[in-house]
């Protein structure tokens, strides 16, 4: 649950070049891709890879391999029938001779977009089916024109019952229309179209997981993580991810790769923990994963490093099951210098919190901060990918061993170069102040906010004795990625930041503020459909802190919303009180942390997380259409190619941008596919 996502929408600032290789480009970097429904395709640059060792350059790419080769699992964890979806479509599209301008067609090709980008066909943040434009008739007729082989088909399975298995989850809005549901007052498991669970109750499920906790465990584990929760003949049985369980013909792939990646490791700490890796997945054994995950985060030497594995819970409304992910990625020396300043830090920033002792860490073990460069993203990072991440998740291991921390900077100077001269400063923004605010402040603002989030706001605190990970149920996401956000907002306007020579300006935690506020309160409302509440964590999580932090405020006027020339703008009329007003927060979000007090907790999202103005939503809507930006963003990967000799031995490792969108996909179903052939 520690995972941060890009947040600034399409807001535009200025950049410098990250590593300099922006300027040493013979020619401008197209980041651009594809754009369609709500969504803009970008390339990311990958600077320094020319520069590391052969060694290093043939672990990342075994380690790349290892991450692609997953892909079909998440495909399956997001819904049953995503992957007999995804083929049936593929089918129709490269064997499709009709005409392309037709309103069936088109809308298909649209259809096929947005699945590839969500891995399946549920939006990859509002969680809801998407709707098809192309009319049932036109995939039953092209359905039967794709050579049997092609499709599908189960064993003895005719093309038509193909279809008549397909259609309605395609085109029925009734049939499994969520993936996730966070709705009060419902069962969320069988309301919930994920494929974690088969044939159970969410009551059937809390009550699985609880008698497995052992009373005064002081080293938990993740229980339910790696499997899948089903019932068979009236009793409930966990089906583990593993070598020989479920998934195993992608797991054995991942296994194979990680073993060539494991020969050429940079250090033998990082063989160690591939190692250990390896052996989970073929055991599926939770505890070997506790112990993998502190082998990893105390291995901080290697310049190379990567995520592989079932990690993050939110795909799961009661967060226990874990959707598979891979980024692999190096160090960004120069950049993390200001992550090494921070992490250096962190006692003094646990010590100084505005949270009561008894929940800080009387002692901050392990914190390790870098800025890295992505190379690859898989799994639940692609095409949509964080921007920082924080891991392990397990508040033990945390405690006692430490964590790592991410901030993927190219990732964030592909956005932010991509959004240049867009126009949405100045549409939102309350005024020139404002928009010179950010233009000024905003690049080192918004990469300090993702160093101190994962960093320092996922590592800070620690739960009371007795006190579960999965206390606070489905609101743990949006509580966890709140409490985070909240550590980085107060400290970001903290002089400590100057006196260690981060920051040089004390109006740069200014910009930050004004920009999450204006989207937690406004412009992230351009990503919910008229009449649906939020539902996505981080969504939530920035809702929830805005709109408290306004309520709390109005006495004092701390943020006002003004109109002018009929349109709604936010203005923030005390800076200070704001940070105040974050800290207060902060010390109740921790308290309910610390304390597992599901209740509180419950209450402070339904009232301030989920709700908001419909008539302020429709204007955003509305303002936010003219500026023709897509208001989701993600990614194609870079192709890394091995280059060898006569005898074939490697010699080099090459690396291109050049594949689009569609390409990209279709490759990786027809080289990457391990469940679904």
């Amino acid at each position: 649950m520690n995972k941060l996502l890009f947040s600034t929408m399409a807001i535009a600032i200025t950049m410098s070049s990250c590593g300099g290789q922006e300027q040493q480009a013979e020619k401008p970097f197209d980041y651009s891709v594809d754009k369609f429904a709500d969504i803009e395709v970008l390339r990311y640059r990958v600077p320094g890879f020319e520069e590391l060792s052969l060694q290093q350059k043939e672990l990342i790419y075994y380690l790349n391999e290892a991450a692609l080769v997953g892909r079909d699992i998440l495909w399956d964890q997001n819904g049953k029938y995503n992957l007999a979806i995804r083929k049936t479509l593929e089918g129709i599209y490269t064997n499709y001779n009709g005409d392309t301008t037709t309103t069936d067609y088109k809308g298909f090709v649209e259809y096929l977009k947005q699945v590839w980008f969500a891995n399946g066909i549920y939006h990859h943040y509002s969680m809801d089916k998407f709707t098809p434009h192309f009319s049932q008739e036109f995939f039953a007729e092209q359905v039967k024109a794709v050579p049997a082989e092609q499709l599908p088909l189960a064993d003895g399975q005719t093309v038509d019952a193909l279809i008549e298995q397909l259609s309605p989850v395609i085109f029925d809005p009734t049939v499994l229309p969520k993936r996730v549901n966070q709705a009060a007052g419902v069962d969320l498991i069988q309301t919930s179209a994920n494929n974690y669970y088969d044939g159970v109750t969410q009551k059937e499920v809390e009550q699985f997981y609880a008698k497995m906790k052992v009373p005064g465990d002081t080293t938990p584990i993740s229980y339910g993580l790696n499997s899948k929760l089903v019932k068979r003949d009236g009793k409930i049985y966990e089906d583990v991810y593993k070598v020989g369980g479920l998934y195993s013909p992608a797991i054995e792939k991942i296994v194979y790769w990680l073993e060539k990646a494991q020969a050429v490791a940079e250090t033998d700490g990082m063989k160690a923990y591939i190692a250990k890796l390896i052996e989970y997945y073929k055991t599926g054994d939770l505890k070997l994963f506790d112990e993998y995950s502190i082998m990893w985060v105390e291995e901080t030497a290697s310049t190379v490093d990567f995520v592989n594995g079932f990690i993050e819970s939110y795909g799961d409304p009661l967060g226990l099951k874990a959707s598979w992910e891979s980024i692999v990625n190096f160090r960004n020396a120069e950049s993390s210098h200001r992550t090494s300043v921070i992490s250096e830090n962190a006692q003094w920033f646990e010590d100084n919190s505005p949270v009561d002792d008894k929940y800080k860490k009387p002692e901050v073990k392990g914190v390790s901060a870098k800025v890295i460069t992505a190379a690859i993203l898989a799994g639940d990072c692609y095409p949509s990918t964080p921007i920082g991440i924080n891991l392990p998740n397990a508040n033990w291991i945390r405690a006692a061993h430490g964590s790592k921390s991410v901030t993927l900077e190219n990732i964030t100077d592909a956005y932010n170069k991509s959004a240049a001269g867009n126009g949405f400063n100045e549409e939102f923004a309350y005024s020139q102040e404002e928009i010179d605010l950010m233009n000024n402040y905003l690049e080192l603002a918004d990469n300090l906010h993702t160093d101190l989030h994962e960093c320092l706001g996922h590592a800070s605190g620690q739960l009371m004795p007795g006190v579960h990970d999965d206390a606070l149920k489905e609101h743990g996401s949006t509580l966890e990625e709140a409490r985070a956000d909240l550590f980085a907002l107060y400290y970001l306007a903290d002089p400590k930041l100057i006196e260690l020579g981060i920051v040089t300006s004390p109006d740069t935690y200014k910009a930050e503020y004004y920009k999450y506020i204006m989207n937690g309160l406004m412009t992230q409302l351009t990503r919910i459909e008229p009449g649906k509440d939020i539902e996505e964590a981080h969504m939530r999580n920035r809702h929830l802190i805005s709109q408290w932090a306004y309520e709390k405020g109005k006495a004092d006027n701390v943020i006002e919303y003004v109109t002018r020339d009929g349109k709604t703008y936010l203005k923030i009329n005390d800076y200070e009180k704001l940070r105040t007003l974050f800290g207060q927060l902060l010390g109740e979000i921790q308290r309910i942390k610390s304390e597992g007090d599901y209740a509180a907790g419950s209450a402070l999202v339904e009232k301030y997380a989920v709700k908001f103005d419909p008539k302020l939503h429709a204007e955003v809507l509305e303002r936010y259409a003219k500026l023709n930006i897509a208001p989701y963003k993600g990614f194609v990967n870079p192709v890394y190619t091995l280059v060898t000799d006569e005898a074939g031995n490697i010699t080099d490792v090459t690396i291109d941008y050049t594949e689009g969108y569609i390409d990209q996909m279709l490759r990786y179903s027809r080289d990457y596919a391990t469940l679904m052939k």
